[in-house]
């Protein structure tokens, strides 16, 4: 049941039937979003597969960053967007969590979101296509453990919301589990580089995590979403740095 609430939190996947899942049962479903994240990748290889028999590289590139937002339901990007609007304003924390959870995307979200995604297809398109497929899904295996460790590590800012259950949620043998499945897929595609990659990710999501805390007294489900994003943009930027270096061994 809680590999199910992974799945049918973190993708618009269909099920055989939409299941009645419980916030409490969400919450304790983020042990698993690492396997939601291999999911995802394989989909993302299995789309590049198909779609570079017909179409040129950087063309394919652009799709798949729009299959990326697309099976995920634009989730992460929604919290990426409103955490750009939240840290535009320079008032109180009432008065950012307000922002965030307006509805409507702000002017900052917007240049946040369109700068974000630019990156993604300017890094896809930096790395070689023999590299492309692994990378596909060490990315979002790596970037969803990051949002488990994030959860797990630092108090949530909102007295309530689904944020919340994932906090409450989000014990030690639950990180344990996200952070072995993690390992045991980025050494198995990347050895050494794989041990390197999570590193340097938990690095850049212990100093957002630690800003977002000073800015937001706490975390939230957008910062959550804003940390993945951010992630994700870390993995291709490590790999593309990798690649130039010629340190990669994929």
């Amino acid at each position: 049941m809680r590999f199910l609430a992974a799945l049918q939190f973190l993708t618009v996947i269909p099920l055989p039937r939409r299941l009645k899942i419980s916030a409490e049962d969400s919450g304790r479903s983020a042990g698993y979003f690492p396997v939601i994240g291999l999911i995802i990748g394989l989909i993302l290889v299995g789309l590049n597969w198909i779609f570079i028999i017909i179409l040129p590289p950087a063309v394919v590139n652009a799709l798949l960053i729009v299959a990326l937002v697309v099976i995920s339901g634009a989730l992460h990007l929604d919290g990426f967007v409103d955490t750009c609007d939240g840290l535009a304003i320079n008032k109180d924390v009432e008065e950012r969590w307000k922002v965030m959870r307006d509805s409507r995307a702000g002017s900052f979200g917007i240049v946040g979101v369109v700068l974000l995604l630019l990156l993604k297809y300017v890094l896809l398109n930096s790395i070689p296509t023999s590299t492309t497929m692994i990378t596909l899904i060490i990315m979002p295996v790596v970037s969803r453990w990051a949002m488990v460790y994030a959860i797990f590590a630092y108090p949530y800012a909102r007295p309530s919301g689904l944020g919340k259950a994932f906090k409450q949620g989000t014990t030690w043998p639950r990180l344990t589990m996200a952070t072995l499945i993690a390992l045991a897929v980025t050494v198995a595609l990347a050895q050494l580089v794989g041990l390197a990659i999570i590193f340097l990710v938990w690095v850049m999501t212990l100093v957002m995590a630690i800003y977002f805390k000073a800015r937001f007294s706490g975390l939230t489900g957008d910062t959550y979403g804003a940390i993945n994003e951010a992630a994700e943009v870390g993995v291709l930027i490590l790999v593309a740095i990798l690649v130039h270096l010629g340190l990669a061994p994929i």
